[in-house]
């Protein structure tokens, strides 16, 4: 996916300190980025995920996708004690 859709996709989400615990969500929705990937990862379809959820679109879906292949590509370096 290219950088411009990515970044349009991402921009489908917000963070707020007093909403949802300050998770990542769906902008303007209490739906949490996790309970999409959960439930994809959990067997549910996009479909399944739409009928449960009607004020998700297929956008917010790929929005969520978008944002946990980006914590994936997320380079974590181990601590190294000097001795």
């Amino acid at each position: 996916m290219n950088d411009s859709k990515t970044e349009a996709l991402l921009a489908r989400l917000e963070s707020d300190p007093g909403v949802c615990g300050g998770q990542m969500r769906i902008k303007r929705t209490r739906i949490p980025v996790t309970l999409i990937l959960d439930a994809l990862a959990s067997g549910e379809t996009i479909e399944d995920i739409l009928r449960g959820y009607p004020s998700l679109t297929r956008e917010d879906i790929a929005a969520a996708l978008a944002y946990g292949a980006r914590l994936a590509r997320e380079r974590i370096l181990p601590l190294v004690r000097s001795s």
